[in-house]
């Protein structure tokens, strides 16, 4: 899964459009709103970055913007 760098400040996000939402007191993301059907969510507590509609191009697009800017990585699996 994908993942935002560790040594990258979560604010840097907020240049591309991302808004920091507070879901519980211990689980906050920051989401790409753009409208209901595609967003993009970076979880805070571990940086991993979700969406929950491949099947649209925004998200994608909104990735590779985040990849060419140098803040995503690609965890070793084990």
């Amino acid at each position: 899964m994908l993942k935002i760098k560790d040594d990258v400040d979560l604010k840097e996000l907020e240049k591309f459009g991302f808004v920091k939402y507070q879901y519980r007191e211990n689980h906050s993301y920051y989401m790409y709103p753009d409208i209901k059907n595609y967003q993009l969510y970076i979880f805070i507590e571990n940086r991993q970055i979700f969406t929950n509609d491949i099947y649209n191009e925004k998200p994608l697009v909104v990735l590779y913007d985040l990849i060419q800017a140098g803040l995503v990585e690609k965890p070793e699996q084990n």
